[in-house]
């Protein structure tokens, strides 16, 4: 079988079994996002074994994170951006500090390497972006401000998380630590400089010329993210971080709205193979040996994180519900700590079974968290109708 028809045959698979699980989920008032993961698992590598090949899905998957951040940063005016930055940066630092302590306890206390404990910790830092953006409802993510506090949260996590990569990534190659903390240092600011210099005498003067022929604005658009994430990666930065970048600097431009609603559908078709991705990265074979300290870090950040933020968003003047929400709604742990622990485990600071367990825990929050939050609050997939919002 050649590489098309491999792939073509993957497709077929994910989304017709994606069809028939999502049929159900919705008449059960499930999250869509738990339907695609339960069906990488029974299909995947090491449930069915109808699709093998799970790292082509990942990569097709990770497109889907590079969409869903060109299309936050689309809907972030760059002064709004910095100011809610400035506020919530004490929230997020002081979260994630909390956050890391109790994963590193549970580590401790299950016997985990010293190592093991500080990378499970590190992992219990961050909120996923993309659950936590998928099932905010496009009222909120616009105009309420919960979103705001949502999205400036998750920004300030990222940024977190992207330090955190590159440390780990200096223990994979000590030679160059110091170059790579340069690159980095110097990389960013080029990249913002780069990318609103361009922007501004390029990209808007084409936008301005051609803003009737939809399909040249959809093109451009979707070349303009995939430039400015290639400028990230060259220079040292995640793509991600590159794509969000590329969403800022158009953000003001009244085409904006035009561009985030039509890239929407093929947002979603990457993301259905990420979460599919997802379920189809565990090995069953640990799962005995896993399962108890994965539940129990799962547990304790979905009932904890809600109480979390809800206290520090108090104390920075925000009401006790909606403080409440916001932690409800980031009550899962990232698609960022997932590649943590990937790393972790090619430099050897941790192990398969380490891996697998932060692997499952991530899995447990997600579902849980998906479920949680379409009950008891406005969604795109909420389980009642009188909470569904598109």
């Amino acid at each position: 079988m050649d590489n098309t028809h491999t792939i073509l045959y993957i497709i077929f698979l994910v989304f017709s079994g994606t069809a028939v699980l999502s049929t159900l989920a919705l008449y059960t008032r499930q999250s869509l996002l738990v339907a695609y993961i339960l069906l990488g698992a029974l299909i995947g590598p090491w449930g069915l074994k109808l699709v093998s090949d799970a790292e082509l899905i990942k990569q097709t998957g990770d497109i889907g994170i590079i969409f869903l951040l060109f299309l936050l940063g689309l809907n972030l005016h760059p002064q709004d951006l910095l100011n809610s930055l400035r506020k919530m940066s004490p929230i997020a630092i002081i979260s994630s500090s909390i956050f890391l302590a109790i994963g590193f306890t549970v580590g401790y206390l299950f016997q985990y390497s010293l190592v093991e404990c500080f990378i499970i910790g590190l992992t219990m830092m961050f909120s996923s972006t993309i659950i936590g953006l998928k099932l905010l409802p496009t009222t909120v993510l616009h105009h309420q401000h919960t979103g705001e506090l949502m999205v400036s949260i998750l920004l300030l996590q990222d940024i977190i998380a992207i330090g955190v990569l590159l440390i780990l990534k200096a223990f994979a190659d000590q030679t160059f630590v110091i170059y790579d903390f340069i690159k980095v240092m110097t990389g960013f600011p080029l990249l913002l400089l780069i990318a609103f210099m361009v922007e501004r005498f390029v990209i808007i003067k084409l936008l301005r010329r051609f803003d009737k022929v939809h399909e040249y604005i959809f093109i451009l658009s979707i070349a303009w993210c995939l430039c400015i994430s290639e400028l990230a990666l060259w220079l040292g930065l995640p793509e991600e971080i590159g794509a969000f970048v590329a969403g800022v600097t158009l953000a003001t431009h009244p085409v904006a709205n035009y561009i985030a609603d039509s890239l929407r559908p093929l947002r979603d078709f990457f993301l259905v193979m990420f979460f599919f991705t997802i379920g189809a990265g565990f090995n069953f074979e640990y799962l005995d040996d896993v399962f108890i300290p994965a539940a129990i870090l799962a547990g304790l950040m979905l009932f904890l994180k809600p109480y979390v933020f809800s206290w520090l968003l108090q104390r920075s003047g925000e009401s006790k519900q909606i403080g409440f929400e916001v932690g409800v709604r980031l009550g899962q742990i990232s698609e960022f700590s997932l590649l943590v622990i990937f790393l972790a485990l090619q430099t050897r600071l941790v192990s398969e079974k380490t891996s697998y367990m932060i692997l499952l825990a991530t899995i447990l929050t997600f579902v849980v968290s998906s479920y949680w939050v379409t009950l008891k609050y406005p969604t795109p997939l909420a389980a009642s109708d009188k909470l569904r919002r598109d």
